[in-house]
């Protein structure tokens, strides 16, 4: 059974930075691809970014692209997700997800395989 735990979320002020984790297990991940997804209050699951495990390769949604960096330490067995420039607009609970596939992006939070119980972050103005 695969798992995702999420850690590091908080308060930042406007500017500031923040990084979360994700510890994932329950599985060989060489052919899963790992994202983050944000739900910010009252609004639905949004993409943030996918980073696929085998070989790194990333993707980011336009709202946080030259913002946010995705990453994995595959000897950790951890995502990371670093958020800078943090905007009151990335207020939102983080989630880590996982899929098994490692072609295409699925921006729909629905279709993934797997997520976390999610980190809080917010951003004061």
């Amino acid at each position: 059974q695969v798992h995702l735990v999420e850690s590091g979320g908080g308060t930042a002020q406007t500017g500031g930075s923040l990084r979360l984790s994700c510890a994932v297990s329950g599985a060989n991940f060489i052919n899963y691809t790992m994202g983050w997804f944000r739900r910010p209050p009252g609004k639905n699951h949004n993409y943030v970014a996918g980073i696929r495990w085998k070989d790194g390769l990333t993707h980011y949604a336009d709202s946080v692209k030259d913002r946010f960096n995705i990453s994995r330490d595959s000897a950790k067995n951890t995502v990371y997700l670093q958020m800078n420039s943090l905007q009151p607009s990335d207020t939102a609970v983080y989630y880590c997800a996982a899929i098994e596939r490692t072609t295409g992006i699925i921006g729909t939070w629905s279709r993934w395989d797997y997520g976390g119980q999610g980190t809080q972050v917010t951003v004061s103005s």
